[in-house]
């Protein structure tokens, strides 16, 4: 089976050039197709750890194992969700809204035929399913730390299970499936809306029903930061995310066979980078205007927040432009975190700004620098999606919340979710001072 992704990003005007000159014969062509799912797949899989350590870093020493636990177990529930109904409800006979309900299977024999081998799929199968399973795990690690410190283990990890086997399949067919955004024309080249927007709709939504950590807000509307434990643990998250970004935007150019496919991922990875950069700079020059001091955790999330805005269209731009791209990106996350505490909407690390509010910018910028893009199209797009993942979510979150209950009691709260899910701690020696040998 072949997943038509790339018949959907070449008809949405995202990836390829036709026809290119210094093509390689079809077995070398899809050697390097294969290697490239493969590479750049390993560097989106390392993403995961990179959503682990900011997590980690960002949320109290008291809930740190949990939100470990919570990353690993959401890829593993992803992978799995994905082979038994995700794939294949994404991109298998899609006809318009979804694709069929089966499980996944390679159908690579042809390739290797006693008969002769048959190299016109392009790639092997498998190498394809591993690249769009890592996406997969990408959008619910989103929701992770939005919910952080204040959401029961199994409630969580149920949801993250119908949002992989569902939710993200269904809207994902409708542009990388070829479904009917697609023949719209929607461009999204590797997800600021399709990945990125979808699990921090799905994290707003749960941030809304699950309501704030305690002490979090004053009942006068005053707000009470609460740091993280570990910034050097997040700041390294940063930079493992940072490094996957490359495999999530350069491997979806989605072929490696000639001299144009890699020119076109060269400068994907180049307009990645700057855009990070651009978010980056752009947060710190905000933060010390307004605030007359640098703040770090803005400068990570900047970082975020202009890969996530160069994501939807990072094949069309000048470096210039993904700088600019990626500067708006970070200063949406300077003003809308203040706002979401003006809300009394607690994302304990910040992904709604950037995943959600970060992804619509993105989204809505491709028409600047892709003349095939189309302004109304796009938002048609970022609604379409909205509206989907708010009403699914929402279904699920709320049914979650009056059968087995999502919110930890405020015993479990205060002590920390690792005593009260886990049974033990992070740091363990925290408290119990030194020890002699």
């Amino acid at each position: 089976m072949k997943s038509n992704r790339l018949i959907a990003a070449a008809a949405a005007g995202m990836a390829f050039t036709a026809a290119p000159a210094y093509a390689v014969d079809a077995e070398t062509a899809y050697i390097l197709n294969t290697f490239s799912f493969l590479v750049n797949g390993a560097l989106v899989m390392f993403m995961a750890a990179g959503f682990a350590m900011l997590e980690a870093g960002l949320v109290r020493s008291k809930n740190t194992a949990t939100i470990c636990l919570k990353n690993i177990a959401i890829y593993a529930i992803a992978g799995i969700m994905f082979y038994i109904l995700g794939y294949n409800l994404m991109y298998m006979d899609v006809t318009g809204y979804i694709g069929s309900v089966m499980p996944w299977s390679a159908d690579d024999a042809a390739a290797l035929a006693e008969t002769g081998a048959n190299f016109e799929a392009g790639y092997s199968a498998s190498s394809d399913w591993f690249f769009q399973m890592v996406f997969v795990a990408t959008a619910a690690s989103i929701v992770s730390g939005t919910v952080a410190e204040r959401i029961k283990l199994w409630p969580f990890l149920i949801f993250t299970t119908v949002l992989t086997a569902v939710i993200y399949p269904i809207q994902g067919s409708w542009t990388w499936g070829g479904g009917w955004l697609s023949e719209m024309g929607f461009a999204d080249f590797a997800g600021s809306s399709i990945v990125h927007s979808v699990g921090g709709w799905a994290a707003l939504t749960g941030a809304l029903i699950l309501g704030a950590r305690k002490g979090k807000y004053g009942a006068n509307g005053s707000v009470h930061p609460i740091p993280g434990a570990n910034l050097p643990l997040a700041t390294l998250g940063t930079f493992i995310l940072w490094l996957g970004w490359f495999g999530f935007n350069g491997g979806s150019v989605l072929a490696l066979g000639s001299a144009g496919d890699a020119i076109s991922m060269a400068n994907v990875f180049a307009n990645t980078n700057m855009a990070a950069a651009g978010g980056v700079v752009s947060a710190m020059i905000l933060t010390q205007v307004i605030y007359k001091k640098v703040d770090l955790s803005m400068a990570l999330n900047g970082a975020i927040a202009g890969l996530v805005s160069i994501t939807a269209g990072p094949d069309t731009p000048t470096l210039g432009s993904a700088i600019l791209i990626g500067m708006v990106g970070g200063a949406i996350i300077v003003f809308a975190v203040p706002l979401l505490d003006k809300l009394k909407i607690d994302d304990v690390v910040g992904a709604i700004p950037a995943h959600l509010m970060c992804g619509i910018w993105g989204t809505m910028a491709v028409p600047l620098t892709n003349a095939d893009a189309s302004f109304v199209t796009q938002f048609i797009g970022v609604a379409g999606i909205g509206a989907f993942v708010i009403v699914a979510s929402t279904i699920v979150w709320l049914a979650l919340k009056f059968t087995i209950g999502i919110r930890a009691d405020e015993e479990d709260e205060a002590a920390g979710l690792d005593k009260a899910e886990l049974g033990l701690e992070a740091y363990p020696e925290f408290g119990r001072g030194a020890h002699s040998i």
